[in-house]
């Protein structure tokens, strides 16, 4: 019912134009002399023609408007749903301004008189409407974004009581956790956002679903589960927290770049916010770049149990080493210990005292004797 409603007044408003243009011309003075055999009743019917052929014209192209209306609508939705309120909020005012400039220009063109008579005046008010309220909220959202980027948190003081007295206490706003393909196919995030650890907005941006789609595409099998795997983690992420897929359209530069860790690391940055991932290349280049990075590899290796020199442990030995005679045992977090000279107790649990212990980036490595 409501459709056919909007058919009819945008209808009228064809009609309204067609009038208007007709009347317009009839009465310019080149145009009055060549249809002056027309005589009155002529003149009349002709703007009727005019009025009923744009009326006509308008009523056909309704389905057309329609459409477009509704599709740029449910984009504008999407992208309200996705905008934090402080940019909502900015966003507002820089539209209010801006409809505010578009009347006082509207003003200047409804005093002339041919745009006037013509109808033009409203047709070309309603364009600056829409063009500065656009601006307005754009400028509107960009200088919120600049604010947030360029200036330091508001410092709150809190007074705590302790032993030391009082202490003033600053309370930073948490920065939006990004998650890449790779931890979320890694599943262990999920766990930690379970524990309360992770603070701030967790944000899932749109490219990262493609990527996991086109992983659980693939024709290779090893590859298809993984994919499989990341989207069922992210469907549980999704249905426990409540997050959104970030709709990464409104971010028009991020348009150009093709590879996805690259996009990361710039929604990253234009986000001012963390990334979160287990992937060690992207740690490194997210460090050249001054991006923050959250290794959920790194958070492991810090939570695993000290081992010390010359501390004993029992330990089942699995398989040969790299080196002649060496045996390879694993703890429970997956932690490798190599014994030396282990090779002939393959099979067996042993007692060995640990000698040294080496700490990389990929992990933790134990090396032992037997005792």
């Amino acid at each position: 019912m409501l459709k056919k409603v909007f058919r009819i007044l945008f209808c009228l408003c064809g009609v309204l134009l067609g009038y208007g243009l007709s009347t317009w011309a009839l009465n310019e003075p080149s145009v009055a002399q060549m249809v002056s055999f027309l005589g009155t009743g002529g003149r009349i019917a002709a703007v009727i023609v005019a009025a009923l052929l744009f009326g006509i014209i308008f009523f056909y192209l309704y389905g057309t408007i329609y459409t477009l209306v509704r599709r740029i609508s449910g984009e504008i939705e999407k992208s309200v749903f996705s905008i934090p309120a402080p940019e909502l909020l900015f966003g507002a005012f820089g539209l209010v301004t801006g409809l505010f400039v578009a009347y006082l220009i509207s003003s200047i063109i409804n005093g002339i008189g041919f745009l006037r008579a013509t109808y033009l005046n409203t047709v070309i008010s309603v364009l600056l409407y829409l063009l500065f309220g656009y601006f307005g909220s754009f400028l509107g959202r960009r200088l919120s974004r600049d604010i947030r980027r360029g200036l330091p948190s508001i410092a709150l003081n809190a007074n705590i009581r302790a032993a030391a007295g009082k202490t003033r206490v600053e309370n930073r706003p948490a920065k939006p956790k990004i998650l890449d393909t790779s931890v979320i196919i890694d599943g262990r995030i999920a766990d930690i956002m379970k524990t309360g650890f992770i603070e701030g907005d967790i944000v899932i941006p749109e490219f990262v679903l493609i990527e996991l789609r086109h992983i659980a595409d693939s024709a290779d099998g090893l590859k298809r589960n993984r994919g499989r795997r990341g989207l069922d983690i992210l469907n549980r992420i999704q249905s426990e927290y409540g997050i959104e897929i970030y709709n990464t359209e409104k971010d028009a530069i991020l348009e150009d770049i093709p590879e996805v860790d690259v996009k990361l690391l710039k929604l990253a940055q234009l986000m001012d916010g963390m990334v979160v991932t287990n992937d060690f290349n992207l740690n490194k280049v997210a460090s050249i770049q001054g991006v923050g990075v959250l290794n959920v590899n790194e958070l492991a290796n810090t939570l695993k149990p000290a081992v010390l020199p010359g501390e004993e442990m029992q330990i089942y030995l699995v398989k040969e080493g790299k080196e002649s005679g060496q045996g390879v045992a694993y703890l429970d977090d997956g932690t490798m210990i190599v014994v030396e000279n282990g090779r002939q107790h393959i099979g067996h649990t042993i007692n060995v005292a640990v000698t040294s212990v080496l700490q990389t980036s990929a992990g933790r490595m134990i090396f032992a004797k037997p005792i």
